[in-house]
């Protein structure tokens, strides 16, 4: 098992200041939950998704985890180590990237940052060229290694951030919005090389991320946190095709027709062409357009599955339960 959660809690004290000047002189304090009870297992070799919207917890949850911060109940195990009393230990096992936050030293080269934390793991100097070496192949940054990081573009900067993250072979990898303000090719490139350490190295991934595309083709399992509770743990392909119900159907019709049909909602409508919210626990997709074609001609009909954004935002919003339910 990489990662082991049990009732885990964190509560902050945070200082509020009073209004009017009398506030600059006197601050009450009131508690802020951060994580409420979370318990959670995360396999080896294991892609998951942590997200949630922000202020949920998740940055809260990922310090615990990895031994920055202390929990004020439950308990936590990582590689079969505590993650507080053994940092040190578990620091040559774990990699992280944090999307916003750098490892590299900006005005010298990715070379001699990766040297550097190299030799900050305890690594011998011809394992660590090693190292480099294999990075550079599978990352494709050979030919930007010499330059100052402040040169490189955020692309090269995060491929040379996630060889930092590597070099020293790490078993579980957290990824703390890796791909924020990268273009659409280095994200492709990013999710890509993500897929192949876990698949040939069974490095275990822990990713947070508001990128809907980064969960839906990298992760398998999706975990959500909402005001620091756990609100959903389950498969990707189970978040977007069960938790919802719903199918969006685009039809183009000869004539404009009035649907009238429970469960069918009219997104949009102009010249002919119709676009439908279909709930299949009331109707069926082949009854909906079954009704359209009694009352003109269909040229051309596609279905397809509500977009997992949706789906997400409806968890967020506290509408939805992990059984599909709509909730007040």
């Amino acid at each position: 098992m990489a990662v082991e959660v049990r009732n885990l809690e964190k509560t902050f004290r945070m200082r509020k200041r009073g209004e009017g000047l009398r506030g600059y002189f006197s601050r009450s304090t009131h508690q802020v939950k951060a994580v409420q009870n979370i318990s959670l297992n995360i396999d080896d070799g294991e892609l998951l998704a942590f997200i949630g919207p922000n202020g949920a917890g998740k940055s809260t949850t990922i310090k615990l985890i990895t031994g920055i911060l202390y929990p004020d109940r439950g308990e936590i195990s990582v590689l079969g180590m505590d993650p507080h009393r053994q940092r040190r230990e578990l620091a040559g096992r774990i990699g992280t990237v944090f999307g916003q936050k750098s490892q590299l030293w900006y005005h010298l080269p990715p070379l001699d940052s990766l040297r550097l934390l190299g030799a900050i793991y305890g690594m011998k100097r011809h394992a660590v060229e090693d190292r480099i070496e294999q990075l550079s192949e599978v990352l494709d940054i050979r030919e930007f290694l010499q330059q100052p990081v402040r040169k490189l573009s955020l692309g090269q900067r995060i491929r040379c951030e996630i060889a930092g993250s590597l070099i020293h072979s790490p078993e579980i990898l957290f990824l703390d919005e890796p791909s924020i303000g990268l273009d659409l090719v280095a994200k492709q490139r990013l999710r890509q090389f993500i897929r192949k350490i876990n698949r040939e190295q069974n490095v275990t991934i822990f990713l947070t991320s508001h990128d809907v595309g980064d969960i839906e083709k990298i992760c398998r399992r999706v975990v959500i946190i909402n005001q620091g509770n756990l609100v959903w743990d389950g498969k990707t392909t189970d978040l977007k095709y069960k938790l919802m119900d719903k199918r969006v159907m685009s039809l183009k019709c000869g004539d404009d027709v009035d649907i009238d049909l429970p469960g069918v909602q009219v997104l949009k409508r102009r010249n002919g062409a119709l676009k439908l919210e279909v709930q299949l626990g009331t109707t069926a997709v082949k009854d909906v357009l079954q009704y359209v074609m009694e009352r003109t001609e269909v040229h051309d009909v596609g279905v397809s599955s509500v977009p997992m954004e949706e789906v997400i935002a409806e968890i967020y919003a506290g509408r939805m339960t992990q059984e599909g339910t709509c909730v007040p």
